[in-house]
């Protein structure tokens, strides 16, 4: 039964510690000498943990249980509230209250704890390689366009234009959240407009011709990774998906009877729902797969614990292992190979394509499509796709026995 705060002001101590339990992991620890503490236990990373929440009765039943629901939540969203807490403690004895770092890591906790792993690491490296040493000790309302500009320029000094402008989106981000709870009163990044080097943009490697393609695929089948990787691999070129969505699929999200992956908003970077048609081929990975995965949240869970879903890199670096490199085929590149040889190739009509590319797709009324747009002719379109892809696959591996037979070139 859950506890109420009678039981827990009238817990009397005994000649041991003992627990009072609540729901969901909290329970109140009375200790011999009449202490109590608010504690959580949890599992993260395949591991048993205890958080520590607070002491009773300056932290009541009510603000310990939205003390609890605050950790879950990070702990569903892949982030241990016990690596939280000790970032909190790191900066308390050299941060002033108001500093950017102290402000900077407030935010980091209420605004990051839904994103992807990913892009919490990427945010984390640029605040304690180049925000933090320039800026973190100073009162973040205090902070001049002109400092902040010149730890920019420290970023951009080693060529790294695009990371500075990934830092001044960050630490934009950290004002305008100061500016709402009332410790600035303006963002200076808004200053900064054209003061950094112009970023050109890079288009990510692809392969768009079919031999190559053919040949791709052959290699992606003879990947000898583990199981997880090579599932994602499989499925890259014929879900063409983004490559966080894949990373991040959950079973909850495939409808088996419609043969269908269904995205909700909070997962699409334009923040609308989006149906995946998936093939024959597509559910036969699937269902593979799920025999290994099948009890976990995610299809395609971290090496390092099931609560994350596999790393950014997974896909890259299998890649990378079977020769591809940075600068030949990238895991975005999926994307543009599909859009590619759909298009010019096998000659789909483009808003089909584009819509399931998940684009900012409009009809001629200048309104943008929803979830189900076309979705019978997506869902042929992408088992033509898929069986496309087979006859590549099948034509080069004939093409490799050929030569392998004949001292030909491979």
């Amino acid at each position: 039964m859950p506890m109420t705060a009678i039981a827990a002001n009238q817990a009397k101590p005994k000649d041991k510690p003992y627990k009072l339990a609540d729901e969901k992991g909290l329970y109140l620890q009375v200790m011999p000498n009449g202490s109590k503490y608010w504690r959580l236990k949890y599992r993260f990373g395949g591991k048993e943990k205890v958080l520590a929440l607070g002491v009773h009765p300056e932290i009541g039943l009510k603000e310990a249980r939205e003390k609890r629901d605050e950790a879950r939540k990070l702990i569903g969203n892949g982030v241990d509230p016990s690596d939280v807490k000790r970032a909190q403690k790191a900066i308390q004895g050299e941060a002033v209250e108001n500093s950017f770092k102290a402000v900077a890591l407030e935010w980091f906790t209420r605004k990051m704890a839904d994103k992807s792993q990913g892009h919490q690491d990427r945010t984390v490296r640029a605040l304690e390689k180049d925000l933090f040493p320039m800026i973190g000790g100073h009162p973040i309302g205090g902070i001049t366009p002109p400092q902040l500009l010149a730890a920019l320029r420290r970023i951009e000094s080693r060529g790294a234009v695009e990371t500075a402008y990934r830092a001044k989106q960050t630490a934009g981000q950290i004002f305008r959240y100061a500016v709402a709870t009332g410790r600035a009163e303006r963002d200076p990044s808004h200053d900064l407009k054209g003061a950094l080097a112009t970023h050109k943009k890079k288009h990510l490697a692809a392969i768009t011709d079919p031999k190559e393609v053919g040949k791709l695929l052959v290699a992606i089948d003879s990947y000898t990774g583990t199981p997880t990787v090579k599932a994602a691999l499989q499925l890259s070129p014929l879900l063409f998906c983004r490559p966080g969505e894949l990373r991040q699929m959950e079973w909850t999200e495939i409808d088996w009877d419609k043969a269908q992956w269904e995205l909700p908003a909070v997962k699409m970077k334009m923040g609308q729902p989006h149906i995946v048609p998936l093939s024959r081929q597509a559910l036969d990975i699937l269902q593979e797969i799920q025999r290994l995965n099948g009890t976990r949240r995610y299809a395609f869970p971290s090496a390092r614990g099931a609560s994350r879903p596999l790393s950014e890199n997974g896909v890259r670096t299998a890649l990378r292992t079977m020769g591809y490199d940075n600068d030949t085929m990238t895991p975005h590149g999926f994307r543009a190979m599909a859009r590619t040889i759909l298009d010019e190739v096998l000659g789909f009509r483009v808003e089909w394509i584009e819509h399931q590319l998940a684009h900012a797709v409009k009809d001629a009324n200048g309104r943008a499509y929803n979830r189900t747009s076309h979705l019978e002719q997506r869902r042929d379109m992408m088992q033509k796709w898929a069986d496309y892809l087979d006859r590549l696959r099948s034509e080069a591996s004939v093409t490799n026995v050929v030569a392998g037979n004949f001292g030909g070139k491979q």
